[in-house]
């Protein structure tokens, strides 16, 4: 009988995340003080307010009557808004009875001037809240501390534990008291290079996109020189492809200033951060239970024995959970969509489609190419640009978890 050259333990072992021994944490920091005077809370723009803020000249009879002829369950639009609000009130008069001098700010109207008033930024809602209110702060002084306000619908991985949910007052009672660790989670730095001309940073948020609202603090960035690093850093990834995402996107890439360029055809670039592992980086990567069991399937049909196919439950899990590294790890995790490899592609052969680096330089030639970060900001990125990513210690963001 055929016997396998390996045994499944020894398959365990040989998946171990070897990066771990390679990580240099910088969350270390011998001050707990967490300055609780002043705090702005930065709620969730649901999308009851989305909405009403599209059809603010309405009443709000004749807004129920649009919500229903359009077809939008205006119930359970109203009770999820409902939800939201009745956490918000939680945590504001927890706030309020401990003495905290707080503001409470939407999508909207979140400001750097409001920033730089508080002495943390408290996001309300889910993860898309948290990014957004960590997409403001450029250094790794400002704390954001979020609460998951709706944890039977939203992983919030981000924000504090669930528990906490039910348990405001407990959580920012060990917050005042210092029953923390810093975790400085690593950001991507994005430096532009191209021609001088003017860009537009662009929200992706539907609502921002109305004509009849006014938004605070929408940016143009203007290129002074051939240089320029843009002002918002990626806690979760960067992606970088054509705005059509049925088009090939065709880009040139350079790894840890190798001396080696590799021209790709390809589905886009996601550039990923340990925080963002859980996030876009594990959907793309991660193995389906189904594609183990065929694959060892096909193994059995070679005569590998049957305790090893029955392992594919565990195997998969494995495998995906190695696709996960630590929020403060300072490289980058690259991943090409779709590679597409045959014939002359890629130019040289020989790229790995996911791997760890340091530093990415990509340039552009698609036709219509954009980047964009954590999913809520759009810059264009035409074959006129070159983009370098990197994560510099001073750009981390400065966070809390709880011990145990």
């Amino acid at each position: 009988m055929y016997k396998p050259r390996c045994s499944f333990k020894n398959i365990i072992q040989s998946t171990k995340n070897i990066h771990l021994s390679f990580c240099r944490t910088f969350t270390n920091n011998p001050s707990k003080k967490l300055n609780f005077s002043k705090v702005l809370v930065l709620t969730k723009l649901s999308m009851y307010e989305h909405e009403r803020y599209k059809y603010k000249n309405l009443t709000d009879e004749q807004f129920t009557t649009e919500m229903t002829r359009v077809g939008v369950d205006f119930s359970k639009l109203l009770y999820f808004y409902d939800l939201h609000k009745n956490f918000e009130k939680k945590v504001l008069h927890t706030l309020k009875t401990t003495g905290v001098d707080f503001k409470v700010v939407n999508r909207i109207d979140y400001s750097n001037a409001l920033i730089d008033w508080a002495d943390l930024v408290m996001p309300l809602g889910g993860d898309g809240t948290f990014l957004l209110a960590a997409s403001k702060i450029v250094d790794n002084k400002k704390p954001v501390i979020g609460f998951n306000s709706d944890p039977n619908k939203s992983e919030g991985h981000l924000c504090l534990p669930k528990s906490y949910s039910e348990n405001v007052e407990e959580a920012i009672k060990r917050l005042q008291q210092g029953e923390f660790e810093w975790l400085l989670r690593s950001r991507i730095r994005i430096t532009l290079h191209g021609t001088k001309k003017s860009i537009r940073l662009t929200h992706l948020h539907p609502t921002l996109f109305e004509p009849n609202i006014d938004f605070q603090d929408e940016r143009d960035l203007k290129l002074l020189s051939e240089s320029e690093v843009l002002p918002i850093l990626a806690l979760n990834e960067v992606f970088i492809g054509e705005s059509m995402s049925a088009r090939v996107s065709y880009l040139e890439l350079c790894l840890n200033d190798n001396k080696t360029v590799t021209n790709m055809k390809c589905s886009g670039l996601c550039i990923a951060t340990g925080t963002g592992s859980t996030s876009w980086h594990l959907s793309i990567n991660r193995i389906p239970q189904e594609c183990i069991t065929n694959i060892l399937g096909l193994v059995e049909s070679k005569g590998i024995a049957q305790n090893v196919i029955n392992k594919s439950n565990q195997i998969g899990d494995l495998y995906n959970k190695n696709l996960i590294f630590k929020p403060d790890d300072r490289r980058l995790s690259y991943t090409i969509r779709d590679l597409i490899c045959g014939g002359v592609w890629p130019q040289p052969k020989g790229i790995k489609s996911r791997d760890f680096c340091t530093k990415i330089r990509v340039r552009s030639k698609c036709v219509d190419a954009c980047l964009v970060v954590d999913g809520g900001m759009y810059v264009p990125f035409d074959n006129a640009y070159t983009a370098v990513l990197e994560i510099w210690p001073e750009d981390a963001l400065r966070t809390v978890v709880f011990p145990n």
